[in-house]
């Protein structure tokens, strides 16, 4: 397994904003505070991704950028695909698939439940809840080894490398 996928559910967001749509609705400061956290821990884990997709959603768009941002890549790199709001595991993997040969490790922001569910897709029956029982909460991040190709993705064809959460990285202000 030489490649891999991070998928991240977007940072917290905020709800009493007067967003006009779901679509709208923006980071929350908890939100601003966790994305760049979590692009810190890719980066000194050396999991600097070569293709990174992204909804566009604002909630997942200013994810992507704040991860991306840590990274040190630009945002004009950032893939936005209107697909992925709303996506399931088959509209996901079908995202995947149509991605370059050369992408060995691609990172997906997006929402719930579709991130949750391609998750457990792709670990299949090694599947855990952690104890709360929220496998991807707000900017969780899971990174799984995949298969070579990223069109042949079946149930339970990757393994867990490991799965962060904000909260896990200790709390700073």
């Amino acid at each position: 397994m030489s490649r891999h996928l991070l998928i991240m559910r977007h940072a917290k967001s905020a709800w009493d904003t007067g967003a006009a749509t779901d679509f709208e609705r923006p980071l929350s400061g908890r939100g601003r505070r966790d994305a760049p956290r979590m692009g810190a821990w890719l980066r000194t884990q050396g999991l600097r991704p070569d293709l990174v997709l992204s909804s566009p959603a604002a909630r997942a768009s200013k994810t992507a950028f704040l991860i991306c941002k840590e990274l040190d890549i630009p945002r004009q790199e950032i893939n936005w695909d209107e697909r992925i709001y709303g996506a399931g595991p088959s509209d996901l993997l079908g995202i995947l698939g149509e991605q370059p040969r050369h992408a060995d490790r691609v990172l997906l922001v997006g929402h719930n439940p579709g991130m949750e569910e391609l998750l457990c897709y792709l670990w299949g029956d090694a599947t855990r809840l952690p104890p709360d029982g929220k496998l991807m909460p707000t900017a969780a991040l899971a990174h799984l080894a995949m298969p070579d190709d990223w069109t042949k993705l079946h149930y339970g064809c990757a393994r867990l490398r490991s799965l962060i959460r904000p909260k896990e990285l200790g709390h700073t202000e």
